[in-house]
């Protein structure tokens, strides 16, 4: 199988311009993998609801180009393998979640057969008959992912599916995106929520001001972007931090609240706790530590540019 028939989506210097002038999303080249969890991540107001709108075909690009599940966005071979939750999905309050799905079939052309199974698939059986303005916010939100399965959709795109969960929501959605993966399915989903991604996606993109910023795997991103640190907790400080950067270039050498991170390979721990003993510090920790990935996420992010294109009225 060849790469273009093993993408779920791609898209080719994807641009959107607002009327306004604001610059939303900037020559985006994105590649999601067909059977693979994507997580879309970046702050608020990056971008990411106006790309997930483009693919979905809610929305026309100014310029560039996009395929998703094999078609065009927004048409009818596009559309008929994939379901989308672009943000907060909305259902008739005076109706059951059970009499929602069957409307939203009704219109979509799927056999009302369908209706049940999604709702187990969502755990919503039980609360199927009661009314969509008794739901909590979990529950609407699963009612929404339901609404996007009726299709059996090859792709499925969700944007912020845990948006204003509670935590037992949060988890209980995260375990429902795991299972959705299933039988070959492609999941796209956007978060600003680096926990989020971290715990769910095979692999993230993250975008900032409307630009693609990095693209990998959560390991690989922490690897551009410095990946590791040398943590060393001495005593006495001063005389440490003396020793580590008579060994060391300034900015390798870091101190916060008396423990040294350095930028270093780990390798070089033995010789660097040796020349410490030596000097007469009481080195009391010494370990490897992993860059979090909200270090790399503020890291991406800050450094983004600002996207430019030859039209005035720049924004992000």
């Amino acid at each position: 199988m060849g790469l273009k028939q093993s993408l779920a989506v791609e898209t080719r210097g994807l641009t959107k311009r607002y009327s306004t002038g604001v610059l939303a999303v900037a020559d985006l080249n994105l590649q999601v993998r067909t059977g693979e969890v994507y997580g879309f991540l970046g702050p608020n107001g990056a971008g990411k609801t106006t790309t997930l709108r483009m693919l979905s075909g809610l929305l026309r690009p100014t310029s560039g180009t996009a395929t998703v599940a094999g078609g065009v966005p927004g048409s009818p071979g596009s559309l008929a393998r994939m379901g989308a939750m672009v943000e907060t999905p909305a259902f008739y309050p005076y109706l059951s979640g059970r009499d929602n799905l069957r409307v939203v079939a009704r219109y979509a052309g799927v056999p009302r057969s369908r209706v049940e199974p999604v709702l187990q698939q969502v755990d919503l059986t039980d609360r199927a008959r009661h009314k969509f303005r008794t739901y909590s916010t979990g529950m609407k939100q699963r009612l929404g992912v339901a609404a996007a399965l009726l299709k059996e959709p090859e792709l499925l795109i969700l944007d912020e599916p845990t948006s204003g969960l509670d935590p037992q929501g949060t988890v209980e959605m995260r375990e429902l995106i795991k299972q959705l993966r299933h039988g070959g399915r492609t999941v796209l989903l956007s978060s600003h929520l680096l926990n989020e991604v971290e715990l769910t996606c095979d692999r993230v993109g993250v975008i900032a001001k409307g630009k693609l910023v990095a693209e990998g795997t959560v390991d690989e991103l922490r690897a551009r972007s410095g990946g590791r640190a040398l943590l060393v907790r001495a005593t006495p400080v001063d005389q440490a931090q003396r020793v580590l950067e008579s060994l060391l270039l300034p900015g390798q050498v870091q101190v916060r609240d008396g423990v040294f991170s350095l930028a270093v390979d780990p390798s070089q721990a033995a010789s660097i706790n040796r020349r410490l003993v030596a000097d007469g510090v009481d080195v009391s920790e010494l370990q490897v530590s992993e860059q979090s990935l909200e270090d790399v996420f503020l890291q991406l992010t800050e450094q983004a540019p600002t996207p430019t294109l030859p039209h005035k009225g720049e924004g992000g």
